[in-house]
């Protein structure tokens, strides 16, 4: 997997491409802990993400609790593959999409 940083200010954009599963997500995990304090504004881009699973939701909701005092975390691009995984488990209704 690859991850890509953007920040401006206090908004950070995380664009993920290939894949977010167990093997990839302590990466993920590094990047968020390490930005948390700094951050009001937390943005995903799935436009190139392939596939999530459980790891990748855990590490979504995960997101959500840090960020809560700012309005959570917003899901931009995700796939109709990777929304049906929100979908199913019902993440649909707990996070922000764009």
């Amino acid at each position: 997997m690859i991850i890509k940083e953007s920040r401006t200010d206090a908004t950070l954009i995380i664009s993920l491409e290939g894949r977010l599963d167990t093997t990839t997500a302590p990466e993920l995990e590094k990047v968020l802990e390490k930005n948390y304090p700094s951050v009001n504004e937390l943005i995903f881009d799935f436009e190139k993400l392939d596939y999530m699973s459980s790891a990748g939701l855990r590490l979504m909701l995960k997101a959500q609790r840090a960020m809560e005092e700012h309005g959570g975390i917003l899901i931009r691009h995700a796939s109709n593959l990777v929304m049906s995984v929100f979908e199913v488990t019902g993440f649909k209704n707990i996070l922000r999409f764009e």
